[in-house]
């Protein structure tokens, strides 16, 4: 009986309930929103959909669904949901909690999902009191933030939680909301006959800031105080709307993350020289009541780290400002602030003070021996140590300068400062690096301070100098890929949650960065072989699977049928990348089929190497500077050129030509298509692993030539590039391809236009 009277209590109060209450979605189909984290191969849908929730922190703004979340979550996953608020819960109610968790898990083995709002204003008592519980499994922990958890929950928390950051509701998805609430029958206001306008539409979404809840409750509040027309007729046009939500709220906290989200768009309007945005958020700031005292501050740091030199009055023209509102104060005090926000805006931008950062590094990382004994103070010890001998008084010198050293030995030839080339720095520029160049040379022959503080070396020491000097070219290809790998990852402009396709996983060196750049997305890289694939599996053995890349073993044409196989047929990414895919060897249909991958909002980066456009191994035969000319040697290094370029006239246009991708996925839909030759001026040692790739029995080089040459040529080719052994590294020409791209405009959605309409 007593379950019959408490079923009934519940019902009366769902009905009660209000709108946005009674519209909270029940299961991921009806979540509206947050694409990003529980879209199709999200990271979250997929734990939720194979049941391997862990314990979780929601971050976001109000009103985006962090609680919905958690209650769809603990539905899909069959748990229990017990809920508690972190201001108004204590040790004896996470307590009463916990037991009530264990006795469930104990006696009918469910699971209980204990979530608990605003969970940044626990304490210690109370994550004590929770912790071990967390750990063991007792409970599974799902928190909603509207902070940054990274300051301000426990850092116990933070780190046995998956943090997901749900972000303010696009336009579109506020519309969905409201649409919902007008149609559903049940929980909405289908059963009414209402007519919902479409300014007032567009007035409720724009005012709400992407909240969901204060849509609802307007809404709400609109329908409850409409009455009816004479045909019985609810009319909400812009005038009700604008009645039921009037004020666009400012979310801005003086201590939490609106406020340094709010001062760090400022500062960045201002370092980007956009004078329109920096207004815009400093109007935004004065509005909610912060402290223009604070603004000046971040002004007068940015006019130091920012501007600098470039402008050396920035830093007295804010300080002239903030003397100004001192003394006259608000409201005219706007003006100042105004006037120190633009000059800075508008000003010339140099951080090249930064170099101090890295004198202050050397200084903690590396040994030096002391002052050199020429800038040492005279005064005291001169007659019994020398000190100060040897120094050149500037202004005895013309133009008061003198090449000399002031940097202790170990540390003679590093450069710290940079100047740039922007307003008062760049009269500097010509001076400081014509002198620096100066220095440099006194330097290297010793200078007047005498050859115990030059960079000077003989016998062992200059052995060791020149290997390391050897590693550094020898490692020179690992630190071009790493550029690569950069600039085709920051091209498409990941997010955590996006999905990436590696066209050519090889030995991971673009999937594995992009995986940790989409933390809460997901990689799939393509192997082309078995062999590569174990490669990678064995560095992905130590990942949960919902953290570790989708590996696929196959060709580029197999991809669509490789996806398939996995159940991910209509699966989209929202990058595609590569290195040396091989894309000129597709047909046009299976290019058509790769493109197609692309989500509408997609991306695409590709690096394509242009062997046939860089350097060729004749390159490292070129004569040396003083070495006897001979008309023979002249006339058969001749003959070598001419095969190769022959040689390389037949290979593949992919390999030759940086545009022949362009036309191709222009033709195919795509947009700002870009391609971008790049050429690289690098060094390559001679080995004979080397030569053997280039001239053994298998190779095409070896091959081809033989086709053109003589074999006294050829045998000749071998004995020039074998001499060249134990030598130093040579130059050598590298050229990259560079493609980037974007998928087709996105579709569009319910406009202004589209009102929303519901009659019985």
């Amino acid at each position: 009986m007593s379950d019959l009277f408490e079923h009934r209590r519940q019902a009366e109060i769902a009905a009660k309930a209000p709108l946005a209450d009674r519209m909270r979605p029940r299961n991921l189909d009806q979540f509206v929103g947050q694409e990003h984290i529980v879209g199709p191969g999200r990271l979250l849908r997929r734990a939720i959909e194979a049941d391997q929730i862990s314990s979780l922190i929601f971050y976001g703004p109000p009103g985006t669904g962090k609680t919905t979340l958690a209650r769809i979550i603990a539905g899909s996953t069959e748990a229990h949901f017990a809920s508690l608020n972190a201001v108004l819960a204590g040790v004896k109610d996470i307590r009463a909690a916990v037991s009530e968790a264990r006795e469930r898990l104990g006696m009918h083995g469910r699971r209980t999902i204990l979530f608990v709002d605003e969970v940044h204003r626990f304490n210690k008592a109370q994550q004590d009191a929770l912790l071990p519980w967390v750990e063991n499994g007792t409970v599974i922990f799902i928190g909603a933030t509207t902070e940054n958890p990274y300051f301000e929950v426990n850092r116990a928390l933070v780190s046995r939680s998956r943090v997901f950051q749900l972000r303010p509701l696009a336009s579109e998805d506020l519309r969905a909301v409201a649409r919902m609430a007008v149609e559903d029958v049940e929980r909405g206001y289908g059963r009414l006959d209402l007519r919902l306008e479409p300014d007032a539409v567009e007035h409720l979404v724009d005012v709400s800031g992407g909240d969901a809840r204060a849509v609802l409750n307007a809404l709400e509040l609109a329908v409850e105080t409409t009455p009816p027309d004479a045909e019985g007729r609810i009319v909400l046009d812009l005038a009700v709307a604008e009645e039921s939500i009037q004020r666009r709220a400012v979310l801005y906290d003086k201590e939490g993350d609106a406020h340094y989200d709010t001062i760090s768009a400022f500062i960045k309007s201002v370092r980007g020289s956009d004078p329109d945005a920096a207004l815009y958020w400093l109007a935004r700031m004065v509005y909610a009541g912060e402290d223009p005292r604070f603004i000046f501050r971040r002004l007068l740091i940015l006019a130091g780290e920012d501007i600098g030199l470039a402008d050396p009055a920035a830093t007295g023209r804010v300080l002239d400002c903030a003397r100004a509102y001192d003394y006259v104060g608000l409201p005219e005090g706007q003006f100042h602030l105004a006037e120190a926000t633009l000059y800075l805006a508008t000003a010339p931008k140099s951080n090249s003070t930064l170099a101090y950062f890295d004198a202050l590094e050397a200084v903690q990382r590396e040994r030096v021996d002391g002052v050199p004994s020429h800038l040492k103070d005279g005064n005291r010890d001169a007659e019994a140590f020398g000190h100060g001998a040897g120094y050149l008084y500037p202004h005895a010198y013309r133009d008061h300068w003198v090449a000399q050293q002031y940097l202790p030995r170990e540390l003679q030839g590093r450069l710290f400062y940079q100047p740039s080339d922007q307003g008062f720095e760049r009269a500097l520029r010509a001076t400081v690096l014509r002198r620096r160049e100066a220095q440099l040379a006194a330097m290297v022959e010793g200078g007047p301070a005498g050859p115990g503080e030059s960079l000077s070396f003989t016998g062992e020491r200059a052995g060791q100098d020149r290997e390391r000097w050897l590693a550094r070219v020898l490692s020179g290809d690992g630190e071009r890929l790493g550029r690569q790998r950069d600039r085709l990852l920051d091209a498409v402009d990941l997010a955590r949650h996006d999905r990436v396709l590696d066209l050519r996983a090889g030995s991971g060196l673009l999937t594995w960065e992009a995986a940790r750049r989409v933390p809460e997305g997901g990689v799939w890289g393509l192997a082309r072989d078995a062999a590569e694939a174990a490669a990678l599996d064995a560095k992905i053995a130590g990942l949960s699977p919902l953290e570790a890349p989708v590996i696929l073993v196959g060709g580029l044409e197999e991809l669509a049928e490789l996806l398939a196989l996995r159940g991910e047929a209509e699966l989209r990414f929202d990058a595609i990348v590569g290195r040396n895919a091989g894309l000129g060897e597709l047909p046009e249909a299976g290019l058509a089929r790769l493109t197609g991958l692309l989500a509408p909002s997609g991306r695409l980066s590709l690096a394509e190497a242009l062997p046939a456009a860089g350097s060729r191994p004749s390159d490292l035969l070129a004569p040396e500077a003083g070495e006897p000319r001979s008309e023979a040697l002249a006339a058969w290094l001749e003959r070598i050129r001419a095969a190769e370029a022959a040689l390389m006239d037949e290979r593949p246009l992919a390999e030759r030509d940086a545009g022949w991708l362009a036309p191709r996925l222009t033709a195919l839909g795509l947009r700002d298509v870009q391609v971008e030759a790049q050429a690289e001026e690098t060094a390559l040692l001679p080995t004979e692993p080397l030569i053997e790739r280039w001239l053994g029995p298998e190779a095409d080089y070896a091959r081809g030539m033989a086709d053109r040459l003589d074999p006294d040529d050829l045998r000749l080719l071998r004995e020039r590039l074998t001499g060249l052994l134990g030598g130093p590294a040579r130059p050598w020409r590298l050229v990259t391809a560079f493609v980037r791209a974007h998928a087709g405009d996105v579709g569009g959605s319910a406009g202004p236009g589209g009102g929303l309409d519901r009659a019985t």
